[in-house]
């Protein structure tokens, strides 16, 4: 199975539906609340090219985007593939 690293802060609804999504295929993941902690913001978003938002979702140390980019994955099948699931 991937690594999968969530970067959130606290009431984000995205971060919420990322963990929520993640969960229910029993995805196993590290969550790193950068809320008050602008240095773990900056080193988040230097790993993900820039972007500042949450949730700041990586696979395999791959940034793969937030909440919209997740979810699109998981509805273009593609999501199992980079988690390492077999068919």
């Amino acid at each position: 199975m991937a690594e999968v690293v969530v970067y959130t802060t606290m009431f984000c609804p995205y971060c919420s539906g990322a963990r929520k999504l993640l969960k229910s295929r029993g995805v196993a993941f590290e969550e790193i609340d950068v809320t008050l902690n602008a240095a773990r913001r900056e080193s988040m978003a230097r790993m993900a090219g820039g972007r500042h938002t949450v949730p700041q979702i990586f696979i395999d140390g791959e940034a793969i985007g937030g909440y919209d980019d997740l979810v699109r994955l998981e509805r273009n099948g593609e999501l199992a593939a980079r988690l390492g699931e077999r068919a």
